[in-house]
């Protein structure tokens, strides 16, 4: 039977950004143990922590649908004002229109004072001239402060439009923060009943047991598969009963704001067992089995990308376990490969003929093909370390994918278990 296993955390904390990442997990971007390692919550302090997560995230969302509210609120016509906005640039328009025909005004009254006017033609005509100048002042002020009004009016209208999608931005960055807070916490409560649940001792790290991950690429394209090498070996100076591979795949878009995993999926095969089979929804894959001391197993893994995949980026996760009557032990340094992934242009590039090339063996000393490399993972404690280069972790949250590493890392996380899980 495959090992029970729960899946506590899904890669949709796609909304999470690389903040959160570092704020809220701070354990899976830190390499060095803590100084002082903290006693180990129980399962009631954890169901009260996710249930603050969960009450949390339930505010967060709700004051961002009130923020919306307000957008919607501050840009509709019959907003006070922006209706008095419109007020006062219709006024300052009127204004505009009455000291233009006040200075039509003026002209006309100067077009009367000719050579030709008599005495008393003359004194109309300049007492009809002094005051369509008088007249033609008063609306000139009028249409200034008409104008000075409706650009004031306009402002306020536009500060408080600025103001509103402002407050819905943080509202938006709260819910996005408690969402990977209520994640990580209901991660850390799974996997606490779950090695409650099956009792026995921790499975331990086991640093002699490592897998090895060649010929993966560092792009895919949509519409295409991808066939890459795993070797896990047994280097510690014990024999292993049962070894089973771990592997996950996990996706975004581009902005990290969806997850795309359900585009993306892993099939294997060995020597022993050639005819390419999908890792299932327990993640583990049984093919290795006995490992003895100093001896490798080998097989090979195919992503299958569907053609309608958007272009994003994604990471797998390649881990090792093994399982004795006396104990069970884990990989520390989980193989992790981070990925672009190309939309695809036109029609999808046909896939691989689906008899995969015979790989060695466990125990038979062939190398894996391929020249791609892996990233190994540190779990050590619990932890999540940066993976590849210095700035690799960097590298995926400026991409958008921040989300890949924090909910894949609270996945392999939860795959903690006990002594005495079905295998």
């Amino acid at each position: 039977m495959k090992i029970r296993r729960v899946l506590a955390t899904a890669v949709a904390i796609a909304v999470t950004t690389p903040a959160v990442m570092l704020s809220v997990t701070p354990a899976f971007a830190d390499t060095k143990p803590a100084a002082q390692p903290q006693a180990k919550p129980t399962v009631k302090e954890l169901e009260k922590a996710a249930a603050e997560a969960q009450k949390a995230y339930d505010e967060a969302v709700a004051a961002e649908e009130a923020a919306y509210q307000a957008v919607e609120d501050a840009v509709s016509e019959t907003a006070p004002l922006n209706v008095a906005a419109e007020k006062a640039r219709k006024a300052a328009d009127e204004a505009a229109t009455a000291k233009t025909t006040a200075d039509e005004a003026v002209t006309d009254a100067l077009d009367d004072l000719t050579e030709a006017a008599t005495d008393a033609e003359r004194e109309a005509a300049e007492k009809a001239l002094a005051e369509a100048k008088a007249a033609a002042t008063a609306a000139a002020t009028t249409a200034e402060t008409a104008e000075a009004d409706a650009k004031a009016a306009l402002k306020l209208s536009d500060d408080a439009r600025r103001e509103a999608f402002k407050a819905l931005g943080k509202a938006q960055d709260a819910t996005k923060q408690t969402l990977a807070a209520k994640t990580a916490a209901d991660a850390a409560l799974a996997r606490a009943k779950e090695e409650e649940n099956q009792g026995g001792g921790e499975c331990l790290d086991e640093p002699g047991l490592t897998t090895v991950v060649t010929g993966f690429p560092s792009k895919v394209t949509a519409g295409t598969a991808t066939t890459f090498s795993v070797r896990v070996t047994n280097g510690t100076d014990k024999d292993m009963e049962k070894v089973l591979t771990y592997a996950s795949v996990h996706a975004t878009d581009k902005s990290g704001a969806k997850d795309i995993a359900k585009y993306l999926k892993l099939k294997w095969s060995s020597a022993s067992s050639p005819k390419w089979k999908t890792v299932d929804g327990d993640l583990y894959i049984d093919t290795i089995g006995a490992l003895k001391r100093g001896e490798h197993g080998d097989i090979k893994l195919r992503l299958d990308v569907d053609a309608k995949a958007p272009a994003g980026q994604g990471l797998t996760f390649i881990a090792g376990d093994y399982f004795n009557k006396d104990g069970c032990g884990l990989t520390p340094d989980a193989a992790v490969n981070k990925f672009d992934i190309k939309a695809a242009a036109g029609k999808p590039t046909p896939k691989p003929d689906p008899k995969p090339t015979k790989t060695a063996a466990a125990g038979s000393g062939v190398t894996p093909q391929g020249s791609g490399s892996s990233v190994p993972v540190n779990t050590t404690n619990g932890s999540l370390a940066a993976t590849g280069s210095s700035d690799a972790t960097a590298q995926i949250a400026l991409a958008g994918g921040a989300a890949v590493v924090l909910g894949a890392g609270a996945m392999f996380l939860v795959r903690r278990r006990r002594t005495g899980a079905d295998v």
